[in-house]
C-alpha cells in the first residue's frame, strides 16, 4: 500500500511552468507518486500573464484564494471570465486559455489537473499571443 504523503509549501519548492508563472511544486508523481492528479498553488503578481496554452487531454479546477484574474479562453481566446477569490472554476481538457493578473494586487490559487505530471500535457500556443490586449 503507497504511503500518505504531506507537503507543506516553501518558496524553496517552486518551479517555473512553461506556461511562464511560478508554481509550489504541490502533489504530483514527481513529489508524492500521484498517479492521476496533480495540486498546486500559484501566485500571480500584479501585471503577470501566461503565455497561451492548452492542457492536452487533461481537465483542470482552480479555487481562487486571493485577488482577481482575467482569462481569455476558447480556439480563438474570443471569450473571457474574470474569477475573484472564493470562486471555482472549471477548464476543459484541450481548452485554449491565457490568464493574467490586471492588479493592483496578487490573486493567488489552488490549482488540481487530471495529469500527474502537470507540465507535460502543457501546449503553447504562440499564435493566439496577439490575440489578448496586452
Amino acid at each position: 500500500m503507497p504511503d500518505c504523503i504531506k507537503l507543506r509549501p516553501s518558496s524553496a519548492q517552486t518551479y517555473t511552468g512553461k506556461q511562464g508563472f511560478s508554481y509550489f511544486e504541490g502533489i504530483a508523481r514527481e513529489t508524492a507518486g500521484s498517479q492521476a492528479i496533480c495540486m498546486h498553488l500559484l501566485t500571480i503578481p500584479p501585471g503577470g500573464r501566461a503565455k497561451a496554452h492548452k492542457h492536452a487531454t487533461h481537465e483542470t479546477a482552480i479555487y481562487m484564494t486571493e485577488g482577481v484574474t482575467v482569462m481569455y479562453w476558447g480556439e480563438r481566446l474570443e471569450n473571457r471570465i474574470e474569477v475573484s477569490a472564493g470562486d471555482l472554476l472549471y477548464i476543459p481538457a484541450d481548452t485554449p486559455h491565457l490568464p493574467f493578473n490586471p492588479g493592483p494586487g496578487s490573486a493567488s490559487a489552488v490549482i488540481a489537473r487530471t495529469d500527474p505530471h502537470e507540465q507535460e500535457s502543457v501546449v503553447l500556443l504562440p499564435e493566439l499571443e496577439g490575440l489578448v490586449p496586452e
